[in-house]
């Protein structure tokens, strides 16, 4: 799963009054005008010699009094500081929103009898789920209503809204507190009642099997949070009887549950950061013997599906950006599989979707993505046209496998959200939606731009950039940089709306597809990994560099945003080179490496050993230590600093950003911003109201735009 972040934007605070009592312990400030300055407890943390000092590690406390009057405290002085741009924040809300359709629906998809749909009310903030029976223009029947389900929270996220095999019943996973731990809830389709069955704090992943009856789904570690176990659970019977079905027991591994395309096999997925290992069991029989595809192996990562009596798997054996097997149904293990996609070192196997007639791979190629569309009786293949410099393509809600019809989504800097279905025999294309963006938007108005920087050691990174062409004015634009750039996770170039707030004042928005990442393929990532994680951050200022140079951006205004392991990337930057950035937004940032990497205890730590390093070695505490920002904070001047958290955040704990505020605060030499900003009710993505998130969204684009000296 990894400390990555799922959105763009996350956050939001809760300036909460402050006991003065408590205050005062923790902070020495008279007014909100004034910083709270953490006390300083000097704690030895002792791996190697010399033994580091953790002055703060006393904020480890969730629940200590003091360590919550701190966080409040900080809160009320961001609030205090960010005063004068609230005009500006609540002007920049309404635009961001103003853009978005009120009321909203989502294209619906086939599934057996009915076609499933989601839309939103105007006012409400959660996703109603909506299904029609036989035709897409039947009666709409409402399955369930995150509107009413969410009234009351202060936090609420509705996830995996399943209907069962024969559509008659609904499971649905709930978190009303921010932590990801769901509740799953189920209602009967034919009644329209809910059953008395909850399934209490696990993970939202979870799959029907075949007889209408069972689920399977996944529980987490309480305390790592580790996804360790599957389940399966038969209605009406309690849920202390569930039946465990595997248990993960090597903590480097962590545990999903899926459901083929056939809709006859339950997968059971072992997974780590370089092996996987799948076992099945029949749909039809949940309860029945679970069977192995292959058993793991390092350096082996593979992925399955089924159709048409065959498995096919994406696997990495002998193919570094990965191949297409196939095996019989009756012997799926290694030595029976056969080639479909061979592998190629220039083109990276992103996934794939399996039909009745035709195979569909989706490719990566120099950073972007193609569709690719093989006729199963194996007559001439083609790719699908896209036409523009810099997209993102990935692909649709396709359940059925008896059609000739593929959906995919499209988007790009300039393109909003599209969804399309492509006749894959006729290739004709049809766009089923648009996001329509309200406000007069008009793609014309913008450029998008692919460009690439030259990194220290001559590797070539690839940018995508987006502008308004009236008002580029080049060497003088303000830019955002974003990047994230670590666990293989490709950060690509999609449709913003609320960007657009900043490229009609005069910004250019560029993401920089940093190594660490997997836009180049597979070893982009092995590049930024490990014991070359530094080039992640190199990358990122080589960019800066590059785009200054290439008159991009004006030198005295160039800011940069990252969220999570992004949030690393900003807090490793600004140490190395804090002189090329006028203002940094770091969210829920991953700053404190080495202390959260040695406590095994910590959520997604002993998972991420083959990320990061382990630092109980030598060799990788050496190289952590060189990088890792809450240890290199030194005294000198920083930019200006926008840091934000969640206290109830299960991924990077909430203490990493505020120790590493407090220590900056006592060391810089500048008198630039450095705010801390604690969401009091939320966890890693922060507010998961559809309006409610771009509050801190508003936010942020009103400190770069109070920075940049933009101020309507």
């Amino acid at each position: 799963m990894g400390r990555w972040i799922s959105m763009l934007l996350v956050g939001g605070a809760l300036a909460i009054p402050v006991e003065p009592a408590l205050a005062r312990t923790v902070a020495r400030a008279s007014s909100t005008l004034h910083p709270p300055i953490a006390r300083i407890e000097p704690t030895p943390l002792k791996t190697f010699n010399p033994a580091r000092i953790d002055n703060y590690y006393w904020l480890e406390q969730r629940e200590n009094p003091e360590v919550l009057a701190y966080l409040n405290a900080e809160n009320a002085y961001a609030d205090s500081m960010m005063a004068p741009t609230k005009p500006l924040e609540a002007k920049l809300y309404q635009e961001i929103v103003g853009r978005m359709k009120p009321s909203d629906v989502t294209v619906p998809y086939k599934l057996g009898d009915y076609w499933y749909y989601t839309r939103y009310e105007t006012g409400g903030e959660y996703p109603i789920f909506c299904r029609k029976g036989g035709k897409a223009d039947a009666s709409e029947e409402v399955l369930l209503d995150g509107n009413r389900l969410g009234r009351g929270h202060g936090y609420f996220a509705l996830r995996s809204m399943r209907p069962s095999s024969r559509a008659d019943f609904l499971a649905f996973a709930a978190d009303t507190v921010g932590r990801r731990f769901y509740n799953i809830g189920f209602k009967n389709l034919a009644t329209g009642q809910m059953l008395s069955d909850v399934i209490p704090n696990v993970t939202a992943n979870l799959v029907w099997a075949e007889d209408d009856r069972t689920l399977f789904y996944v529980k987490q570690d309480p305390n790592t949070l580790r996804w360790y176990r599957v389940y399966s659970h038969r209605l009406g019977e309690p849920v202390s009887s569930d039946r465990l079905v595997y248990e993960e027991a090597d903590s480097t591994y962590e545990l999903e549950v899926d459901k083929t395309k056939s809709r006859k096999f339950v997968l059971i997925e072992s997974e780590q950061t370089l092996a996987t290992e799948v076992q099945y069991v029949e749909a039809a029989h949940p309860d029945g013997p679970l069977k192995m595809i292959e058993r793991r192996e390092r350096n082996h990562e593979y992925w399955v599906d089924h159709l048409g009596g065959a498995f096919y798997i994406r696997t990495n054996n002998q193919a570094p950006n990965f191949r297409l097997m196939k095996a019989p149904e009756e012997t799926p293990s290694r030595a029976h599989w056969t080639e479909v996609i061979g592998p190629r070192a220039d083109v990276f196997v992103e996934d794939f979707e399996l039909f009745r007639d035709h195979l569909v791979v989706l490719e990566r190629s120099q950073g972007l993505f193609r569709l690719r569309i093989r006729p199963m009786n194996e007559a001439e293949e083609h790719w699908v046209d896209f036409g523009e410099p810099a997209y993102v393509t990935s692909l649709g809600d396709n359940p059925e496998p008896d059609t000739e019809w593929l959906r995919y989504e499209y988007t790009s800097l300039t393109t909003p959200e599209s969804v399309y279905d492509y006749n894959m025999n006729t290739r004709e294309k049809v766009l089923k939606k648009r996001d329509e963006v309200l406000g007069g938007f008009d793609p014309a108005n913008y450029r998008t731009e692919r460009i690439w920087a030259v990194a220290h050691d001559g590797a070539h990174i690839p940018i995508s950039l987006v502008y308004r062409k009236d008002l580029r004015k080049p060497g003088r634009n303000p830019l955002l940089l974003y990047g994230y750039g670590s666990y293989g996770i490709s950060t690509d170039p999609e449709f913003s709306s609320p960007v657009l707030s900043l490229l009609d004042r005069g910004f250019v928005y560029a993401i920089a597809h940093i190594r660490g990442g997997e836009e180049l393929g597979r070893s982009w990532y092995e590049d930024g990994k490990l014991l070359h994680k530094r080039n992640t951050f190199t990358d990122f200022i080589d960019c800066a560099k590059y785009l200054v140079r290439k008159r991009y951006a004006d030198s005295r205004y160039v800011f940069a945003e990252g969220g999570s392991a992004g949030g690393l990337l900003m807090g490793a930057v600004v140490n190395m080179r804090p002189d090329l950035f006028r203002g940094v937004v770091a969210q829920v940032p991953f700053v404190d490496v080495i202390t959260t990497m040695l406590d095994s205890s910590v959520p997604l730590t002993t998972g991420e050993y083959d990320e990061w390093g382990d630092p109980n070695q030598k060799m990788y505490y050496d190289y952590m230590l060189s990088y890792s920002p809450y240890d290199n904070v030194k005294a000198k001047a920083y930019p200006n600093l926008m840091v934000t958290t969640g206290l109830h955040d299960s991924q990077v704990q909430y203490w990493e950003p505020a120790k590493w505020v407090a220590k900056l605060r006592a060391l810089k030499t500048d008198q630039n911003r450095l705010l801390l900003i604690t969401n009091m009710e939320a966890g890693h993505s922060g507010a998961a109201g559809r309006f409610e998130r771009h509050k801190m969204t508003a936010k942020t684009w009103a400190f770069f735009l109070d920075l940049a000296g933009i101020r309507n």
